[in-house]
């Protein structure tokens, strides 16, 4: 790269949250329910992300029981659907999320192995820990660890999973003892893929977290609502790799952005109030009682938040969801409490830094989150699918290619090539 695409070094992902982040994108598109269900529909997805030059698609994962009607995603096993995807693509990244709660190490090394390989180098794991009571209880168990054992899991799991990745390479036996896994057992038979094994992404905001990012992930979905925390995220983590003996560059911090565009800001306002209008009653509500861990229904909407419930401290220990998301919550919402109503309007993103605006306005905060080291990428979550990725693509890719900031053609075959030819320091 030369001229003035010489800084083009934005990553630039995003997440395929089936018709949309917002709940009733269903509603508000020519689509129907058991899409989701079809080839064609991720096929399709994936094909556009390619055209638009993206870095990569991403796909969480959701492993229990939940009513449909209320938010259609998360329906398959994400590496299913990134399968399907790869095959219709040649250069797009594919990160998938499995948990290392409740998921198998040698099994799942051989699954993301299995796609890094077909695909020709261009996949990633999402490693995360289970906080959702729901899934604990869809695999028969009473509750979740605390956080700092499931980070401790984490760290072995991850650990073992990497030296199933360098058996392929090798082909020795691998020997493993922790305190919570081990193995004896022969090398995985999948061979080693382009780019020698997945990448590795990691998405916890906690200390437990952060720690466990800088000692193995190649990259972090963060989750900063405001520029100046992001860019404290971002210094620590990449710092923090040091420590591990790792270069500061060797992790790439990619945080959400939700979307919801229109050709001016008042057309982007009207298409906004309007799927909001369509959601689930309470949707928004609840998604902020569930960042604030406090029920919030019958408070007062013209009135501020309480300090009751923003001042009150969590166990992070004990504390069940994700606390990275429970502080950049509070804290934003201390910085905007004028009133119930308006947090709600502003949280729109449900706990993502959100744009309801122009391409040109989407553009201005990538832009800024980027030059100035608040971020090394961003992760988009869309309002609809498919419409809102072709608006994307059509619209807002070229601005960030005009303004110098995102790649014009993809100018290495794997994903870990890309992210290292990105690279940058704390």
């Amino acid at each position: 790269m030369s001229g003035r695409d010489a800084d083009a070094g934005l990553v630039l992902g995003v997440n395929l949250q089936g018709f949309g982040q917002r709940p009733a994108a269903w509603r508000t598109q020519d689509v129907q329910p058991t899409d989701l269900l079809g080839a064609a529909f991720w096929e399709d997805l994936g094909r556009t992300a390619e055209r638009g030059l993206l870095d990569m698609v991403f796909l969480a994962d959701h492993p229990s029981y939940s009513d449909p009607n209320v938010r259609a995603y998360g329906l398959l096993e994400p590496f299913v659907a990134l399968g399907v995807i790869a095959g219709v693509t040649s250069n797009l990244g594919l990160v998938g999320t499995a948990s290392t709660t409740y998921n198998d190490p040698v099994e799942l090394a051989e699954r993301t192995l299995s796609l890094d390989t077909i695909s020709g180098g261009r996949s990633a794991w999402n490693a995360v820990t289970t906080y959702d009571r729901s899934v604990s209880a869809n695999f028969g168990v009473d509750q979740n660890p605390d956080r700092p054992e499931r980070y401790a899991r984490a760290g072995e799991f991850i650990d073992l999973v990497q030296a199933l990745w360098r058996s392929a390479v090798t082909g020795e036996d691998v020997r493993f003892r922790g305190e919570f896994l081990s193995h004896d057992g022969a090398a995985l038979r999948v061979p080693p893929s382009a780019q020698g094994h997945p990448v590795v992404f990691q998405a916890g905001g906690s200390p437990h977290g952060r720690d466990l990012a800088a000692r193995v992930a190649e990259g972090v979905f963060a989750v900063e609502l405001t520029p100046e925390p992001a860019r404290e995220h971002l210094r620590a983590v990449k710092l923090a790799a040091q420590t591990y003996g790792r270069r500061s560059s060797d992790v790439t911090i990619v945080p959400g952005l939700s979307l919801v565009l229109g050709s001016t800001e008042a057309e982007a306002r009207a298409r906004f109030d309007h799927l909001e209008s369509l959601a689930p009653d309470g949707y928004a509500l609840r998604a902020l009682g569930t960042h604030l861990d406090a029920d919030l229904t019958d408070l007062p909407l013209d009135a501020p938040i309480p300090a009751r419930i923003l001042d009150r401290e969590v166990d992070p220990v004990t504390y069940g969801p994700s606390l990275g998301y429970h502080e950049t919550v509070v804290r934003w919402v201390r910085a905007n409490n004028t009133s119930l109503r308006d947090v709600l309007r502003g949280f729109g993103g449900y706990g993502a830094r959100i744009v309801v605006g122009t391409p040109e306005q989407a553009a201005d905060t990538i832009e800024d989150w980027y030059r100035s080291r608040a971020a090394d990428g961003i992760n988009l979550m869309i309002d609809e699918f498919p419409r809102g990725i072709e608006t994307v693509v059509d619209h807002l890719v070229p601005i960030l290619q005009e303004r110098g900031v995102f790649h014009r053609e993809y100018e290495h075959a794997t994903l870990r090539g890309r992210l290292a030819a990105r690279a940058r320091p704390a």
